[in-house]
């Protein structure tokens, strides 16, 4: 199965992204779900996953952190407790990751190697300790970039996770994750993460040119 493991809507600060508009368009191209991760909570994404309910698509929640060293993609959260430190931008990178694995939530550096962007590099990612995978394809990547986040994925002996990283409709499932186990809730998420039952990729369903071009 293959859900989209890294979406945004309106209820980040960056777009306009109706969640309506992100569900259909994911189940239109064949998605099996997605996953709401707004920029810097949690809590945030609540409205989406009861539009996935109505529309017969799983939604899930996890969160993308801005950090001091690049953005950090965090699974397993129930709440916007893990943010301890009273801000929103340059949480230090191994506390976060310390904090989110206490909590029993799992971690993925962010599109690594994107070469543009306010806290977007994600330095000595061959040294970082603590992570249970690696955002090895996004859709907003030049395929240069998820080329070398593949590579070092491989060298870290991690699994890899896709995400469009989608602001727009047209962006939705760009790339994808390829769950090799069922993944019905979160906790079965987390699971195949752990189990290494994952990889990223472009999803094959994806269309841009069929979009709906309202946004």
């Amino acid at each position: 199965m293959w859900i989209d493991c890294h979406c945004h809507t309106k209820h980040s600060y960056d777009n306009w992204l109706e969640p309506l508009d992100l569900v259909r368009r994911a189940r239109a191209i064949g998605l099996d779900g997605v996953v709401i991760t707004e920029h810097h909570s949690f809590e945030a994404s609540a409205p989406v996953e009861a539009v996935g309910r109505d529309e017969g698509l799983l939604v899930l929640r996890g969160v993308e952190i801005s950090t001091d060293r690049g953005h950090l993609l965090a699974y397993g959260l129930e709440d916007d407790s893990w943010n301890t430190w009273g801000r929103d931008t340059w949480l230090p990178l191994e506390d976060v990751i310390a904090r989110i694995t206490d909590l029993g939530g799992l971690c993925a550096p962010a599109h690594p190697y994107r070469e543009f962007g306010v806290c977007s590099l994600l330095d000595g990612l061959l040294e970082l300790q603590g992570i249970a995978a690696v955002e090895t394809h996004n859709g907003g990547n030049a395929d240069s970039d998820n080329e070398l986040a593949i590579v070092a994925t491989r060298h870290m002996a991690l699994p890899g996770l896709g995400g469009s990283d989608c602001h727009k409709v047209a962006a939705v499932g760009r790339c994808a994750t390829e769950f090799l186990q069922p993944v019905t809730d979160m906790a079965s998420l987390i699971a195949a993460v752990r189990a290494g039952a994952c990889r990223g990729g472009y999803f094959k369903g994806y269309s841009a040119a069929t979009a709906n071009r309202r946004d």
